[in-house]
């Protein structure tokens, strides 16, 4: 069960890091415009959820991929709430406001399964 949590969130970002460079428009749509540089913070982002993603599956690095994600997670959070504030489209549709809503409690759902599948205590598992 541990082993599919790990292997899914690894994808889950692998695929949103890489996502930061496809559609890098779509990050600077919900980029709070206080921020300096928000090309770079994409990619900056975009860089440590792939980094994060892989260092997922290296039991070596594992705790400390975990605790940066964490970290990862905590820092693009007011960009989720500047994304409700002001409204986020994607490929020009406008995205409905209660998904924008609905983002802020999943980002600690993630926050707790990276947690739980990279950070807790490790010997019982």
């Amino acid at each position: 069960m541990l082993t599919i949590s790990r292997i899914v969130l690894s994808f889950f970002f692998l695929l949103a890091g890489y996502g930061h460079f496809l559609f890098p428009k779509s990050y600077l749509a919900i980029m709070p415009p206080y921020l300096p540089f928000p090309l770079l913070l994409i990619a900056l982002s975009g860089c440590a959820e792939i980094a994060g993603g892989i260092g997922i599956l290296i039991p070596l690095l594992r705790r400390l991929a975990g605790w940066g994600l964490i970290s990862l997670l905590v820092a693009v959070f007011p960009a989720n709430i500047y994304a409700f504030q002001n409204g986020m489209s994607l490929s020009g549709h406008l995205i409905p406001n209660w998904i924008l809503l609905l983002r802020l409690p999943i980002q600690a759902l993630f926050i707790y399964w990276v947690y739980w599948s990279c950070c807790r205590s490790q010997k019982a598992v």
